[in-house]
């Protein structure tokens, strides 16, 4: 952000002074162990590999219209983040602890790829509940251990479920401030981020899907 115009100076001037003051707020009362467990967590690094083994993992097929936008958002996702913070190359706080970067644009802070994942997460798990309470169905019906440790409605238990990793996002994205990685506007900027890509990789998945249905019922009115 090395050209500003007044208005947006003044909103990055508040901005860094509003960061500061938060992370100044708590940064000591809350352990650095859990923030940083809660940064491991979002990283592209831990979520990617553990999403594309469930996606090859026997699993329910209930669940491939969850892991498949997944996937696919969470490599949108790190070619987003990485483009945007090198068009903005907006400097990390100056506060922020050590931190060793993978590539070269993770040294910028606009906008925060920690947030946009977990938004990524968030939406897709809220976007894809009915394939989750059907996964959890046949779980139940299938393992007797699930039948007895899963206990209730199903609908309820995907909503506890749904509730919880929204509640995680939102704690994820704002423990970055807290830790002095980025900005409340970097935060922000990458949770709008992670929605769009959710968006996004569910809408097309979606369209793929009934792409390739199609081609396939043709296809075999060809073949009839």
């Amino acid at each position: 952000m090395a050209t500003q115009l007044p208005p947006l100076r003044h909103i990055l001037a508040f901005d860094t002074m509003f960061s500061h003051l938060l992370h100044s707020l708590f940064h000591s009362y809350l352990p650095a162990s859990l923030l940083l467990v809660l940064e491991l967590l979002a990283d592209f690094r831990f979520s990617f590999p553990i999403t594309l083994a469930l996606c090859l993992s026997p699993l329910s097929p209930s669940l491939l219209p969850f892991f498949s936008p997944l996937l696919f958002g969470l490599l949108l996702d790190i070619a987003f983040v990485g483009l945007i913070k090198i068009i903005f190359r907006r400097p990390r706080p100056p506060y922020n602890p050590n931190m060793s970067a993978v590539v070269s644009a993770d040294n910028f802070s606009f906008p925060s790829g920690h947030a946009s994942r977990v938004f990524l997460v968030a939406t897709l798990v809220s976007l894809s509940a009915d394939a989750i309470e059907a996964a959890l169905t046949d779980l139940r019906a299938n393992d007797g251990f699930a039948h007895r440790w899963i206990a209730g409605d199903d609908t309820k238990v995907v909503g506890i479920v749904v509730l919880v990793v929204r509640v995680w996002a939102a704690v994820t994205a704002l423990s970055r401030v807290l830790l002095g990685r980025h900005f409340f506007i970097d935060v922000l900027a990458g949770a709008c981020l992670g929605v769009f890509e959710a968006l996004l990789a569910f809408q097309f998945l979606q369209i793929e899907e009934y792409l390739s249905l199609s081609l396939y019922q043709k296809v075999g009115q060809g073949h009839s």
